[in-house]
C-alpha cells in the first residue's frame, strides 16, 4: 500500500501494511497512521517498524497484529515471560511507567476535559515480577489432544498458551498449578469445548496470601461430569484451601456457580497495612498485596482524617479500605453490593477488633440515600467502583449526600475522568491525582483522585 497516494484507501482485512508506530493508545496497542487513518497494533511499542496484519477494519480506524518486527525502537526490551499475560513486557520499565503517567493525564484532560488540578508522579512497583496474589488459568488442549492449562492467545478464546511457569506468580503458585495439572492429566479429565459442550474442564484459580504464604486452589468445571475427589486433595498437596466450582454459564467466568470445599478452608488470610483479613472464593482482593498498601496509604493521605469524621466507603469490599480508615475516624460506614463480601467485613472487623466501622449490603444506587438516613451525612466518602466506574445516579447519591471530600481510588482512567467532570460540574474541585503502578509489564493503571467541594 502506497500510504502518500492521493486516493487513499483504507486497508481491507487481511492485508499486510509495513508501519511507523507512534504511541501507546490507552489498552496497551501501538498507534501508527496511514495518510491520518490511525491503525491499532497489538504487539507493537514506540519506534518500532513492524509488519502487521490487519484483523478488523472501521472507518475510522483498523486493528492489526505484528507479523514481523522489521526494525526495534529503542525502548523495545528482550521478553522474559513466554504467556500472553505480560503484554508490555517489551517496553523498557521506566517506558512503562512514563507512558501510565502520561495516558492518565490524557484521559482526564481529554475526555474529562480538567485542567485545574495536581497530577503527582506515579509510585513504581515494588517488584517488577511474581508480584499477583491471584491467577485464573484456562484448560485447553495442545494440537495433540494433550490437556494444557495456561492463558488465552490474544484476541482468541480457542487457543490456550500452555504456562510452565507464569513469572507474574510465585514460585509456589506456580508449583501448586503444576500438581493439580499433572493430577488432571493422570485422570484422563478433558478440557470443555464450548463449542460442542463436552469436557470438563473450565479454569483453575490459585489466590496465595503473600504475607501468610498460605495458597487457595479453585477449580472451574461444567456441571454435568465427575472425577475422584480424594485424588485431587491429595494430589493438591499442603494448601490452604482446596474448591472445585460447577457452572452451567456459557460464557467463560469463574465467579458464580457451586463451589464445594474439598479440603481445608474455604477463607484464605492474608495481611494488608497490620490487618489480618479472611477472604472468601470470589470476594476482590487487590492482586498485588505489597502496592495495595502503598495504594490505601495514599488514599487515606488523600482523605485529611483528623479523628472526628464520619466516613463512607463505598464499594467496600472485604472491608479493607474502612478498616485501615477506622483508626483514623469517627466512625465508617462500608457499603458493598455482594452479601459475602460484607459477611467477610464484619468478621473482619471482628477478628482485627475495630468496633467504629459497620458494614451493610446493598447496591449503591439505591441503598446510598438509604444510608445517609441511618448514619448521617458523610464528611468523607472514599470509594473504590469496578472499571465501569460510577453510573450517572451513583454520583447524583453521592452528591446529594454533600461530602465535603471524595477520594476515589480508580483502576480505569478513561472511567475516572467523566466521573470527576460530573461531580465538577455539581461543584467538586479536582485537586490531586496520583498514579499507582500496581501492574507492571500490562497496560493497567490505577490511580487515586482527591475531590474536594467548592467553597469549603
Amino acid at each position: 500500500m502506497n500510504a502518500g497516494s492521493r486516493a487513499f484507501t483504507a486497508p481491507a482485512r487481511g492485508d499486510q501494511l509495513e508501519l511507523a508506530i507512534e504511541s501507546l493508545a490507552y489498552g496497551g496497542k501501538g498507534v501508527a497512521r496511514l495518510n491520518g487513518y490511525v491503525v491499532f497494533v497489538a504487539g507493537a511499542v514506540p519506534g518500532d517498524r513492524v509488519r502487521a496484519v490487519v484483523a478488523e477494519r472501521k472507518r475510522a480506524y483498523a486493528q492489526a497484529r505484528v507479523v514481523e518486527i522489521l526494525d526495534p525502537g529503542p525502548d523495545r526490551v528482550a521478553p522474559r515471560a513466554h504467556h500472553p499475560g505480560a503484554p508490555w513486557q517489551v517496553l523498557a520499565y521506566e517506558r512503562q511507567l512514563q507512558v501510565k503517567q502520561q495516558q492518565v493525564q490524557d484521559a482526564l484532560e481529554r475526555i474529562g476535559r480538567l485542567r485545574d488540578y495536581t497530577l503527582e508522579p506515579i509510585l513504581p512497583a515494588a517488584q517488577q515480577w511474581r508480584y499477583r496474589n491471584k491467577l485464573e488459568y484456562s484448560f485447553g488442549e495442545d494440537a495433540s489432544g494433550r490437556l494444557v492449562c495456561g492463558f488465552h492467545v490474544p484476541g482468541g478464546w480457542q487457543e490456550i498458551v500452555e504456562t510452565t511457569d507464569c513469572l507474574l506468580g510465585s514460585v509456589a503458585a506456580n508449583k501448586a498449578r503444576e500438581r493439580i495439572v499433572t493430577w488432571c492429566r493422570a485422570a484422563g479429565l478433558t478440557a470443555y469445548d464450548r463449542r460442542s459442550g463436552e469436557g470438563l474442564l473450565r479454569n483453575l484459580v490459585v489466590r496465595e496470601g503473600r504475607r501468610t504464604g498460605q495458597l487457595q486452589v479453585r477449580l472451574v468445571s461444567c456441571e454435568r461430569q465427575q472425577f475422584e475427589r480424594s485424588g485431587l486433595s491429595a494430589a493438591a498437596g499442603d494448601v490452604a484451601g482446596l474448591l472445585w466450582t460447577r457452572t452451567k454459564a456459557l460464557a467463560e467466568t469463574t465467579v458464580g456457580g457451586q463451589t464445594e470445599l474439598l479440603s481445608g478452608s474455604d477463607r484464605l488470610e492474608e495481611e494488608i497495612g497490620g490487618l489480618r483479613l479472611r477472604i472468601s472464593p470470589e470476594a476482590f482482593l487487590q492482586t498485588n498485596t505489597e502496592m495495595a498498601e502503598q495504594l490505601y496509604e495514599l488514599a487515606l493521605s488523600y482523605a485529611r482524617l483528623t479523628g472526628f469524621e464520619r466516613v463512607y466507603d463505598l464499594y467496600c469490599g472485604i472491608g479493607t479500605i474502612a478498616l485501615l480508615i477506622a483508626p483514623r475516624a469517627g466512625e465508617v460506614w462500608g457499603l458493598e453490593i455482594l452479601e459475602q463480601a460484607i459477611a467477610d467485613a464484619i468478621d473482619n472487623a471482628r477478628r482485627n477488633e475495630v468496633d467504629n466501622a459497620r458494614f451493610f449490603a446493598g447496591d449503591a444506587r439505591v441503598a446510598l440515600r438509604e444510608l445517609v438516613g441511618i448514619a448521617g451525612r458523610p464528611d468523607v466518602v472514599v470509594l473504590d467502583p469496578p472499571r465501569a466506574g460510577l453510573s450517572q445516579k451513583v454520583v447524583r447519591r453521592i452528591v446529594e449526600a454533600s461530602p465535603k471530600r471524595i477520594v476515589y481510588v480508580s483502576c480505569n482512567p478513561t472511567t475516572l475522568a467523566p466521573n470527576a467532570a460530573q461531580l465538577a460540574d455539581a461543584g467538586y474541585a479536582l485537586t490531586r491525582v496520583r498514579p499507582v503502578d500496581m501492574f507492571p509489564q500490562t497496560p493497567h493503571i490505577e490511580c487515586v483522585a482527591q475531590l474536594e467541594r467548592r467553597g469549603h
